[in-house]
């Protein structure tokens, strides 16, 4: 039975004397413990390099303005490709316009990220538990806060699908895509619910809910649904792991920066396991084009050009991944494999972006039968 990350204490103080974070953001440290009665015996004489604690990155560190701008940038990129994508995607194609695609694929970013928050929460703190060097400290839950966007953000396609079709929400209830986005939201609202309690855990039976709700969703079309059904449910689970669980152990890495054993310890662990989640993800992902994306239509398609553009990203994340690999079992600091699971972690913020795209696009099929 998993349970819920521990328990999360008070900050802790960053050591001073250290020049840049470990993550590489670049935060300054606080230095200033010179005395006034003598000279700082601790500081390196004249002509002396200082040598920068283990796990911390000894030159090339963003300060902490230039990784906020960067993260700004991201997230206005990030905002751009979902309310442009389907419509750049479409363009040429002669396919029909989906009214509120951009929004659409908007609010389904959020769904899908809210997914892979929460179950990263509840699946890295298993990661973390043998290691007996860890450090006693947690980072803070975003379960919670997670919960609450994806419900907000399953809401919110409710209220679209009903200005599009001219429904009332009560009628809108009624029809496949809105009582199926009404179960996702009450499901989200149930595992915020879990996550604010003592047991986090039982957070995984509503986003179980949650999963099975979406990949019904995501396929209504007539050949063969229950099979599309059940590799989304498999291909929708392994990525909110790989991409979630990610995200908390490179948290959890940057808080214990003055524990590079353990740091790296914990990034073994996750690569050991993100191996298993590559391999489900290429195979019901291979599966899922094979069945709906005739080749035909592969370049001519809305969904064959997103399709094209998802696995370009994938190889760039695949490659970040071997590096980061291959850097962790060279090197006993785990700095540099750090900065390269970073880089993974924002191409496949990409990846989420471009796979809500895929769910907004029309089916292919419609483009191969066309005479």
């Amino acid at each position: 039975m998993l349970s819920g990350p521990p328990a999360d204490p008070a900050a802790p103080t960053p050591p001073t004397g250290s020049g840049t974070s470990a993550s590489g953001s670049g935060t300054p440290m606080s230095g200033s413990g010179t005395s006034s009665t003598g000279p700082d015996r601790s500081s390196p004489g004249p002509g002396v390099a200082a040598t920068p604690p283990p796990g911390l990155p000894s030159a090339g560190a963003p300060p902490a303005d230039a990784a906020t701008i960067a993260l700004a940038a991201a997230g206005l990129l990030a905002l751009l490709i979902a309310l442009a994508g389907p419509g750049l995607a479409a363009r040429g194609t002669g396919e029909l316009r989906i009214p509120g695609a951009g929004l659409t694929t908007l609010l389904r970013t959020v769904l899908f990220t809210a997914l892979a928050v929460h179950l990263g929460e509840l699946l890295a703190p298993q990661l973390i538990r043998p290691l007996r060097s860890r450090p006693r400290t947690a980072v803070r839950s975003w379960s919670l806060y997670a919960a609450l966007a994806g419900a907000a953000a399953a809401a919110g396609q409710i209220v679209q699908l009903a200005a599009v079709s001219g429904l009332g929400i009560t009628e809108t209830y009624a029809t496949r895509d809105g009582g199926l986005l009404l179960v996702i939201a009450n499901g989200l609202v149930l595992a915020a619910l879990c996550a604010a309690s003592k047991r986090p855990a039982l957070a995984l039976a509503p986003l179980a809910v949650v999963i099975g709700a979406e990949a019904i969703r995501a396929h209504p079309e007539a050949y063969s649904p229950e099979i599309g059904a059940a590799l989304t449910v498999v291909h929708l689970t392994a990525a909110s792991l790989w991409t979630g669980g990610l995200l908390y152990v490179l948290r959890t890495m940057w808080l214990w920066r003055g524990s590079p054993v353990a740091a790296r310890a914990l990034l073994g662990r996750y690569a050991r396991l993100a191996i298993w989640l590559y391999v489900a993800l290429a195979a019901t992902g291979t599966a899922s084009t094979l069945r709906r994306l005739p080749l035909d239509v592969v370049f001519t398609s809305a969904y064959g050009r997103t399709l094209l553009v998802k696995l370009a990203l994938m190889a760039v994340v695949s490659a970040l991944a071997v590096a980061a690999r291959r850097r962790m079992l060279r090197d006993t600091d785990p700095a540099i494999a750090h900065r390269l699971a970073r880089r993974e972690q924002a191409v496949l913020g990409a990846v989420v972006v471009v796979s809500a795209i895929l769910t907004v696009v029309p089916d292919p099929h419609w483009v191969s039968l066309r005479p």
